[in-house]
């Protein structure tokens, strides 16, 4: 019988308090550091892509949401320094699950996830991302690819050597090393 009385003061005493309203869409607030919201595609220092075509991410989802198609590198289109790079890449974020084993499974570091949480859309073909939407930002020094490698002669100096070769040299726009 008093149990009645018991949630109506739980009621009574929440009624009367301040109600916090986030303003959402005006004020975006960050995301926590760590957290993983969207994937992207990493670069090398001069430019060339890290992924290297050998769909293991795919492999590795269990939600099956990572599509990759590798292709074959030539002197004439080098995309990554290795002999392939992932020429089709797709992530269908209706399908993700955000576990990260695909992060996990990269042998190249070349996906990573960002703290950007905002995947809501309401077109279906619009939260299947491509490679050009998924790829990171061109910085400073860095070139379009399909460019010669600019770091080393063979992969090797890319994935040994690179974040020491990251570290010391930076590129211009032409290539050639600024320090």
């Amino acid at each position: 019988m008093f149990d009645f009385f018991k949630g109506f003061g739980v009621t009574f005493s929440t009624m009367f308090k301040k109600v916090v309203t986030e303003e959402y869409p005006e004020d975006f607030p960050p995301a926590a550091p760590r957290y993983h919201g969207r994937h992207q595609l990493n670069r090398h220092p001069d430019g060339l892509e890290k992924c290297v075509g050998c769909e293991l991410c795919a492999w590795a989802c269990p939600a099956d949401a990572i599509y990759v198609e590798g292709g074959d590198n030539t002197e004439e289109a080098r995309y990554s320094p290795g002999e392939r790079y992932g020429a089709i890449y797709q992530i269908n974020y209706l399908r993700c699950i955000g576990c990260g084993l695909c992060i996990e499974a990269c042998p190249t570091r070349s996906l990573t996830m960002t703290n950007f949480y905002e995947l809501a859309d309401d077109n279906r073909q619009d939260l299947i991302y491509t490679k050009e939407q998924l790829m990171a930002p061109l910085l400073p020094g860095m070139e379009q690819p399909p460019h010669p490698m600019r770091l080393g002669e063979d992969e090797q100096d890319y994935y040994v050597q690179g974040p020491t070769l990251a570290k010391t040299s930076v590129l211009d726009q032409t290539g050639e090393q600024i320090r």
